[in-house]
């Protein structure tokens, strides 16, 4: 079974920091392109940050650009998310995802909202 699980959501400080991670089962993750997705409540599903399997990255949003960057560890079959300076408007349910297709780019990922997906990873900023 194919299967992404997030973790390290939390509640976190305005201009705190905090790191995700996106570990994958049932398949090599490294021969995916792989995206973080998040949603805030009562709004759309918004694409971040994307990793090519070639390891190229592309930021889809400028809300977060500067300050969250992706990477990825293919020996431990995981892709991060490391999120800094975090305001309130970055509070959300954070996902991360791929394309049924390992030879999707990160292009039809995101597009696609990526068709598999893990549950996500509850990110709250409040003092």
């Amino acid at each position: 079974q194919l299967q992404l699980v997030e973790s390290g959501g939390g509640l976190v400080q305005p201009g705190g920091s905090l790191g995700l991670s996106c570990a994958a089962s049932g398949f090599t993750l490294g021969n995916y392109a792989v995206a973080w997705f998040r949603q805030a409540p009562g709004k759309e599903r918004e694409g971040l940050l994307c990793i090519e399997r070639s390891g190229r990255i592309t930021n889809y949003a400028d809300s977060v650009k500067g300050r969250f960057t992706i990477s990825r560890d293919n020996a431990k079959n995981t892709v991060y998310l490391q999120m800094n300076s975090l305001q309130p408007e970055d509070t959300a349910i954070y996902c991360c995802a791929a394309d049924w297709d390992p030879f999707s780019s990160c292009t039809v990922v995101v597009s696609q909202q990526g068709r598999l997906r893990g549950q996500g990873t509850q990110v709250t900023v409040s003092s």
